[in-house]
């Protein structure tokens, strides 16, 4: 089990790396764009990089923009839901507020940034957005009144409509973007920002010094992960080693404490076996002659049974 989660931490620390070196390339292949009046002859001499991966800043626009319905805000990608609110009458004859989400509609039209200085288009679809959409209208709509006969069904059911909600989410006409993507030229040979096959693609509310800065940040802490995931799978993997190493250093400090006890026994009887003066007495003759191991040093004492 210790080896299994030591190969998984390694393995993970290895897929931090990786993704650690893969933003880091991601960030040195960004070429900004500070103007996009500039963006033409950019495309023009880097024309044999391919991808040609940029980052550029500007205002949201459109030459065909949707209206919200429940509102006059405009936009370029619309995701409207409705939500039909009811009451319901549970087994306790209490009346429980329930909603029910309808199928959400979605549209969206051609569109581009627009810095002051230029514009650029931008062919990025709803599902490649990623962002999180404005509120454009948030409306409740009351049922019609029924008559008096369906009131009187619908409370013996136990079923009342309320309304419905209508929600709207847009991203508005002028909302400051920074993307990040390849750009290319169209069919007519205009430049436009699409997703690339490989490389980064970023569509953020986030300024671009912002978003290189935190993808930094990003980039070391997948490192320090990466670190400390190594160390610790290392470190698990090893446990048994280390284990058998401290067993063995134990042993042999047993055996040689075990040797050192011996040699004291096998000295001391050495020296008992000497003749002495008087009898029943130690060479000191203060101390009787039980224990020559106890008895070889003058202070030690034992009790013997």
């Amino acid at each position: 089990m210790i080896h299994l989660a030591g190969f998984t931490c390694c393995l993970g620390g290895v897929a931090l790396y990786l993704l650690t070196r893969s933003t880091g390339r991601d960030i040195k292949s960004i070429t900004r764009v500070y103007q996009l009046k500039d963006l033409e002859q950019l495309v023009e001499v880097e024309s044999k990089v391919v991808p040609l991966i940029i980052a550029v800043s500007g205002d949201v626009g459109s030459e065909t923009p949707i209206k919200c319905e429940h509102s006059y805000v405009l936009g370029v990608f619309l995701k409207r839901t409705a939500e039909q609110q009811v009451l319901r009458r549970n087994w306790r004859f209490s009346w429980v507020r329930n909603s029910t989400l309808m199928q959400p509609m979605t549209k969206e039209v051609p569109w581009y940034l627009d810095d002051g200085t230029g514009r650029v288009n931008v062919d990025v679809s709803q599902g490649e957005l990623g962002l999180a959409l404005t509120v454009g209208s948030d409306v409740f709509e009351k049922a019609e009144p029924v008559s008096l006969v369906q009131g009187a069904l619908g409370y013996l059911k136990g079923f009342k409509i309320l309304g419905v909600r209508h929600v709207e989410r847009v991203v508005p006409i002028g909302t400051p973007l920074t993307v990040v993507g390849e750009a290319v030229r169209d069919g007519m040979g205009n430049v436009r920002i699409q997703k690339p096959e490989q490389g980064p693609f970023y569509v953020t509310y986030i300024p671009l010094d912002q978003l290189i800065s935190k993808l930094g940040d990003l980039s070391r802490r997948f490192k320090y992960a990466s670190m400390g995931l190594t160390v610790l799978g290392v470190i698990l993997i090893s446990k048994p080693v280390i284990e058998y190493i401290l067993k063995r250093i134990e042993d042999t400090l047993e055996r040689r404490r075990r040797q050192f006890a011996l040699k004291r026994v096998v000295d001391a009887a050495a020296r008992r076996a000497k003749p002495v003066t008087g009898g029943g007495t130690s060479r000191d003759g203060d101390t009787p002659d039980l224990c020559v191991v106890c008895l070889d040093q003058k202070y030690n004492t034992a009790f013997v049974e």
